[in-house]
């Protein structure tokens, strides 16, 4: 009897422990340092319940005549005039508890004007964030892990 009451409560120790360590659809929000340290993106949750990101710095935020760094890759004319800090990269994404992961949103490059079909998730922990945007399939695309910071950057 000593064992058996012994073993539930191991078992219900596991159950609670991996319980505090499951991962939740808002671990994803904060800042992240992009792939090339150029950039970082802040991730949020608007009142749609959906998660969206916005580059809140850049290492270089003015072209070398010293104008401010415009998106003027976007294919879309009325958007060249729109300034790269502040841009909004990541857009509608949802949480998939199944596959612990955010998905069915875009993200947009401003580097090439181009926006993609994109999916989030984390894999060892919640430091690293990795990023894979596609055309049409998910296994033929481009991933980049972004790394969690914990301040917003200010521009000096």
């Amino acid at each position: 009897m000593k064992a058996k009451v012994f073993l539930i409560s191991v078992l219900i120790s596991f159950l609670a422990a991996g319980s505090i360590f499951a991962q939740t659809a808002d671990d994803v929000l904060g800042y992240w340092l992009t792939q090339d340290g150029d950039s970082q993106v802040k991730i949020f949750k608007a009142k749609d319940g959906k998660y969206y990101g916005n580059i809140k710095w850049l290492n270089e935020p003015l072209r070398e005549d010293g104008s401010i760094k415009l998106d003027d890759e976007n294919p879309v004319k009325e958007f060249q005039s729109r300034k790269i800090l502040g841009l909004q990269l990541l857009k509608a994404f949802e949480f998939n508890t199944k596959k612990s992961e955010w998905n069915e949103g875009t993200i947009y490059d401003p580097k090439s004007g181009k926006t993609y079909s994109c999916f989030m998730w984390f894999e060892d922990d919640m430091s690293v964030l990795h990023v894979k945007g596609f055309i049409g399939f998910a296994i033929i695309g481009k991933e980049v892990e972004w790394t969690r910071e914990n301040i917003l950057r200010i521009e000096s």
